[in-house]
């Protein structure tokens, strides 16, 4: 039985890894199943280059606009000024932030893995931006490492207002899982690492998370899924995720497929 097409939720297909062979890359994830892909954005530039990719592809690939925390330096606030302006200048009709193109707030969030040199300013920068969400209405993808504690305490303060989004790359135990799926309009982005052998993703899922809070996602170039490990990562591999998941669960592809469309229509609003 042939599933319905999927979605990868998170693909940098905006990267120089990408620059050579896009079309053909595009054409792959079709022929595989994948029926729509979204842009996270992490800076100033690639906010306007998966705005342009999607005008390229419209009705397949979806940007998203943001400042990721592992590029927030000193110079923050000059940085989101100018995203602001490109949510703007996107809908150069409205007066406040009411984008027309873009569908999420992201790629944002906290990362202390290689250092805490920007901690307060990373905060700060996520609070931002959160803040857009809120005025918006339009879901976040968080990206979080080694700073869950400081993501949760910060996104409590907002918690009654938030309009959703996805905690992209969730790689936890099920007490972290437990954690993020307090936050109740929100799912678990799941990806590659499901597939790893060490993984302990196949366990964690099925014990404490419901199909109906996970969404599907490569996060390509990065974290290609099992049997294309060390290889550049590309939205047709995002099948490989839905397969594992499937086995996970105990349940047929067509079913992770379906559930995980429905979960993005609730999330994302499209359809």
């Amino acid at each position: 039985m042939t599933h319905p097409m999927i979605i990868d939720t998170h693909a940098h297909l905006d990267g120089e890894e990408f620059k050579d062979d896009l079309p053909e890359v595009i054409q792959r994830a079709q022929e595989a199943g994948v029926g729509k892909v979204f842009l996270p954005a992490i800076d100033l530039k690639t906010t306007e280059a998966v705005l342009t990719l999607s005008r390229q592809y419209p009705g397949y690939a979806y940007p998203m606009i943001g400042l990721h925390p592992e590029e927030v330096r000193a110079d923050w606030r000059e940085q989101l000024q100018k995203i602001h302006d490109i949510f703007l200048s996107d809908n150069p009709s409205s007066t406040n932030l009411h984008p027309s193109s873009f569908i999420a707030i992201g790629e944002v969030g906290l990362d202390y893995y290689w250092s805490r040199e920007f901690e307060q300013e990373q905060l700060e920068a996520f609070e931002e931006q959160v803040r857009w969400s809120i005025e918006t209405r339009l879901p976040l993808m968080i990206h979080c490492r080694k700073a869950q504690n400081e993501m949760v305490k910060l996104l409590r303060r907002y918690e009654q207002d938030l309009p959703g989004g996805v905690f992209h790359c969730f790689t936890g135990n099920e007490h972290e899982a437990e954690e993020l799926l307090s936050f109740d309009r929100f799912v678990l982005g799941i990806g590659g690492v499901l597939t790893f052998k060490k993984s302990h993703l196949p366990e964690v899922l099925p014990a404490v998370v419901p199909l109906d809070r996970i969404v599907l996602e490569t996060d390509s170039p990065y974290m290609a899924p099992v049997p294309h490990r060390g290889q550049r990562n590309e939205s047709a591999y995002v099948a490989c995720v839905l397969s594992k998941l499937a086995e996970s669960y105990g349940v047929s592809e067509e079913v992770v497929a379906e559930q995980t469309n429905r979960n993005v229509e609730r999330v994302f609003g499209l359809e």
